[in-house]
């Protein structure tokens, strides 16, 4: 009886020990795997951006595939996006009027509305959709201001052109496809606003 009562004096501290092995990793994951969420995704990837895309400016959307790729390989992943409409005209001095909604992951959608003056060796007349990829906005307060264009930023593919405005680290791409007659290059801003109104400036 002294006999066995060794035996299984001896085993015991084995046997606690295999079974803490086995079992302590598997809860040690669980316990991770329920205290750790992925973060929430806040910005739009290239398949969505295209199909939205090619949704929106339907028929017309030929180069949009190589205008959005050069955008993703230039400022990455939007972290919101505007699809809309404008107007503009210009003899040398001219302006440009729109209205359309901003859409984001983690602000929702809104309303919005753009002008802006233009000045340069430009002369003509067009209607156009637009799509505006907006990067690094911090908050929908941040995109009522007036961004101005980025040097050598024009792109243009297939019908489809793309320009770069800026304001502080905040960056709108606005893509077009569009009908008209627009020469040359302009020089000027964009100024978005809550409410529409005729004042460019």
């Amino acid at each position: 009886m002294a006999h066995m009562s060794r035996l299984v004096f001896s085993i015991l501290p084995a046997a606690t020990v295999i079974l803490l092995l086995s079992v302590g990793p598997k809860a040690a994951f669980a316990q991770t795997s329920t205290n750790t969420q992925s973060p929430p995704v806040n910005t739009y990837d290239q398949d969505q951006i295209l199909q939205t895309g090619h949704q929106f400016f339907g028929s017309v959307s030929g180069g949009l595939a190589s205008v959005v790729e050069r955008a993703f390989a230039s400022y990455g992943e939007p972290n919101g996006y505007i699809l809309g409409e404008e107007g503009s005209g210009a003899f040398v001095a001219g302006a440009r009027f729109g209205e359309g909604q901003l859409y984001t992951r983690n602000a929702g959608n809104h309303k919005i509305f753009w002008q802006g003056p233009s000045i340069g060796i430009d002369f003509g007349a067009d209607g156009a959709r637009v799509m505006m990829l907006i990067y690094n906005l911090p908050s929908i307060d941040r995109v009522y201001d007036r961004f101005s264009g980025v040097n050598g930023s024009a792109y243009l593919v297939g019908g489809v052109g793309m320009t770069v405005l800026a304001k502080d680290s905040v960056f709108v791409v606005p893509i077009k496809a569009g009908v008209g007659a627009r020469l040359g290059l302009n020089l000027g801003y964009l100024k978005f606003t809550r409410e529409p109104t005729w004042n460019p400036f």
